[in-house]
C-alpha cells in the first residue's frame, strides 16, 4: 500500500464538547526520527552549496532566462527547508512543554539556518542590481513570473546591510531572538494557575474569564494575575531584551520608526496605518466606552470589574456547542456564501488537519500554519465549546481557505501580508455570525448574539489598537533605558483605561496581563493587522450585503492573489480604497451600528 493510499488515522479526544480531533502530521514525515528528514536536509544542503558556487557574484551577467531559472531553484531549496521547519514548529506547538520537541525544533532551526545562510547572498545580490539591468532581465517570462516577489524584496533595499553583516545577523538569530522567544513559549506553557484543587493551563484559565459564574471569573482573573506577577521579572527581561535587540537592528538598518519594518513587510504605507490607528483611537468613546457603559447597566452597576469584560450577559445560558455542531454551523455559513469555499473548509474536517483537543503543554492560542504549498495548512485551536470557540474555528478555517487558494503561486508568492492575511479569517467569522443571527427571531437571543459579536469586534479592533499603542510606547521608551516591570504595568494600565473607558474597573492584579501576549515577542507590531483586517472586512461585508455584482467571485479572486497584488489593487474591483479615511469610518460604522441596535433593544 502506497503512502498516498493509506487510510487516514484520525486521533480524537473526548471532552464535554464532544470528541475533539488531533492532527496527524504524517503528511510531512512519519515521525521526528524519520530518516527522510536527514535525507531532505542533506539534499537541501548540497543544493544550497552548489547554488552558491554557481551563482554568487554572477547575477548581473545572467540573461533573463538564466535569472528566472535561478529564482525557481532558490524557491525549490526554500520549499525543502521550510517543509522541515514547518513540521518542527507544529510538533512543538502540540506540546511546548516537551523537552524532546523543543530539542528537535532547535536542532532543525539550527540546521535550516545553516542551509539558508548559503543562499542568503541571492536576495542581497538581487537588491544590488541596477533598476535598468533588472528591468531588462524581467522582459523574459521566466523572470517576469516572479515580478511580485522581486517588487516586495526590493522595498527593503534602503535598509540592507553588507553581506557579512546580514549573514552574521541571520546565523546569530538562533542564539538570539529565537532563543528568547523559545524561553517565553516554554515559560508560559509551564505556567499553572491554581483554582482550588485544580491546576489549570493558560488556555484553561483564560477560558474561565468568560464563565457564566462571576465568582469563577474573579478567581480565574486573580489566579492569572498572581502567576504573572510571580514571573514578571522574567517576562520583563524577555520584553526588554527583545525590544533592545530590535532597536539596535533598526538603527543599523536606518528605519525611521519601530513599526516601519513591519509596515514594509505588510506592503502598507505608514500613512495608511497611521490613519487606521488614529481613526480607531478617535472612536474609543463611541465604541468601547459606550458599549461597556451599556453592559455595566445590564449587570446593574455603573462599572464592571475587568474580569467581567467578556462575561456572558446575565440572561444568557452557558451555551456549549459540540464539536460536530460547530463544524456543521461553520460549513453551512461558508456554503451559503460560496459552495467552493465550503468544500475547501470541509477538507480540514474530513482529513486530520485540525488539532482542537485540550491538553497540558499544548500552545494556548489558535493559528492556521500555512506550512508549504506542497503539503497543506494545519489548524490549531483549543476548543472549549463556547460561541467564541466556534468563531475562532471559523476564523482559522478562513486562513486555511485563503492559504489553499493562494498555494498555486508557489512558496515565494503564496504568502499574504499580515494586513490582508486576516481578511478571509475575519470574513469567515462574520459569515458564521450572520448565519446565526439571521436564523434567530427571539429578541433576547438576538441581543445575546449581537452583544457577543460586538465584544469580539471590540477585542479585534479597539483592544488590538490598544495593544499596538502599548508596543509603540514600550519600544520608544526602551530606547532611553530598560523598563522596570512596574513601568510596563503602568503603560499597560494607561492604554487599557484609555481604550476601554471608565466603565471598566481595574486593580493591581491586572497590571501584568501584558506578559502573556505572544505577538509582542513573536512578531513585533503584528497586532494592528487584526484591526486592519476587521475594518476591511466590515467594509467588504457592507458591500456584499448591498448586493455588489459578482461579489463572491471577486472575493475568491482576492484570496487567490496571495502575495502577488497590493491592497489597493485587490480592493479596487469592489470600489474600496484603504487610503481613503472614509474607508476606515465605514468599517468602524458597522461596529457602531450594532451598538446602536443594542441600545435600542
Amino acid at each position: 500500500m502506497t503512502a498516498a493510499s493509506k487510510p487516514i488515522k484520525k486521533k480524537t479526544r473526548r471532552t464535554r464538547s464532544g470528541t475533539l480531533p488531533q492532527w496527524d502530521l504524517g503528511d510531512f514525515y512519519p515521525g521526528p526520527s524519520s530518516p527522510r528528514i536527514a535525507t531532505d536536509l542533506g539534499k537541501a544542503r548540497r543544493r544550497a552549496r552548489s547554488f552558491r558556487k554557481r551563482h554568487e557574484g554572477r547575477l548581473a551577467e545572467m540573461d533573463g532566462a538564466a535569472f528566472g531559472a535561478a529564482i525557481a531553484e532558490f524557491e525549490r531549496i526554500g520549499e525543502i527547508v521550510n517543509r522541515v521547519m514547518s513540521y518542527a514548529q507544529l510538533l512543538l506547538a502540540a506540546d511546548v512543554s516537551s523537552a524532546e520537541a523543543a530539542q528537535f525544533h532547535q536542532d532543525m532551526h539550527e540546521g535550516v539556518t545553516a542551509i539558508s545562510s548559503e543562499t542568503l547572498f541571492f536576495t542581497l545580490e538581487i537588491n544590488r542590481l541596477a533598476d535598468d539591468l533588472l528591468a531588462e532581465k524581467m522582459e523574459h517570462p521566466d523572470t517576469a513570473r516572479y515580478a511580485p516577489w522581486i517588487r516586495d524584496l526590493r522595498v527593503f533595499r534602503p535598509h540592507q546591510l553588507s553581506d557579512d553583516l546580514e549573514r552574521l545577523l541571520h546565523e546569530k538569530a538562533v542564539a538570539g531572538r529565537a532563543a528568547w522567544v523559545r524561553l517565553f513559549e516554554e515559560s508560559t506553557a509551564d505556567l499553572r494557575f491554581s483554582m482550588g484543587r485544580r491546576s489549570l493551563t493558560l488556555s484553561e484559565v483564560l477560558d474561565l474569564l468568560s464563565d457564566a459564574d462571576g465568582v469563577t471569573r474573579r478567581r480565574a482573573a486573580k489566579s492569572l494575575g498572581g502567576a504573572l506577577n510571580d514571573n514578571v521579572r522574567l517576562f520583563a527581561l524577555i520584553t526588554n531584551t527583545l525590544a533592545k535587540d530590535k532597536a539596535i537592528e533598526d538603527d543599523w538598518r536606518q528605519y525611521a520608526r519601530p513599526v516601519s519594518e513591519r509596515n514594509l513587510a505588510n506592503q502598507v504605507e505608514d500613512g495608511v496605518v497611521d490613519a487606521l490607528v488614529q481613526s480607531v483611537k478617535e472612536s474609543y468613546g463611541a465604541l468601547g466606552h459606550r458599549y461597556y457603559r451599556l453592559k455595566a447597566r445590564w449587570f446593574g452597576a455603573e462599572q464592571l470589574d475587568y474580569w467581567d469584560r467578556n462575561a456572558p450577559l446575565p440572561e444568557a445560558a452557558d451555551r456549549r456547542y459540540e464539536w460536530a455542531e460547530a463544524r456543521d454551523l461553520v460549513l453551512a455559513a461558508y456554503g451559503a456564501f460560496d459552495p467552493e469555499l465550503a468544500d475547501i473548509a470541509r477538507r480540514f474536517f474530513d482529513k486530520p488537519w485540525i488539532d482542537a483537543a485540550l491538553r497540558p503543554g499544548k500552545d494556548s492560542g489558535a493559528f492556521c500554519h500555512p506550512t508549504v504549498p506542497s503539503v497543506h495548512p494545519y489548524i490549531l485551536v483549543n476548543y472549549h465549546g463556547r460561541a467564541r470557540d466556534v468563531a475562532t474555528l471559523a476564523h482559522e478555517l478562513g486562513h486555511g481557505i485563503h492559504q489553499i487558494l493562494a498555494a498555486p503561486h508557489g512558496a515565494l508568492m503564496s504568502e499574504t501580508p499580515l494586513t490582508l492575511a486576516e481578511t478571509a479569517s475575519v470574513f469567515g467569522e462574520m459569515l458564521t455570525f450572520q448565519a446565526l443571527l439571521d436564523g434567530e427571531t427571539e429578541p433576547r437571543r438576538r441581543r445575546i448574539l449581537i452583544a457577543g459579536k460586538v465584544e469580539d469586534m471590540l477585542n479585534t479592533v479597539v483592544r488590538q489598537i490598544a495593544f499596538h499603542d502599548f508596543e509603540c510606547r514600550v519600544h520608544d521608551e526602551r530606547r532611553e533605558g530598560e523598563l522596570l516591570a512596574e513601568r510596563l504595568g503602568e503603560i499597560w494600565l494607561d492604554v487599557q483605561s484609555e481604550s476601554l473607558g471608565p466603565a471598566i474597573r481595574f486593580d493591581d492584579d491586572y497590571r501584568h496581563y501584558w506578559a502573556y501576549i505572544p505577538h509582542f515577542l513573536h512578531t513585533p507590531f503584528y497586532v494592528y493587522a487584526y484591526a486592519f483586517g476587521d475594518c476591511l472586512v466590515n467594509s467588504l461585508y457592507d458591500v456584499y450585503r448591498a448586493g455588489h455584482a459578482d461579489f463572491a467571485k471577486k472575493y475568491r479572486d482576492m484570496l487567490r492573489a496571495g502575495g502577488t497584488r497590493r491592497h489597493k489593487e485587490l480592493l479596487a474591483p469592489l470600489d474600496l480604497n484603504a487610503e481613503n479615511a472614509a474607508f476606515w469610518g465605514r468599517g468602524l460604522g458597522v461596529v457602531s451600528g450594532f451598538i446602536d441596535e443594542l441600545e435600542a433593544m
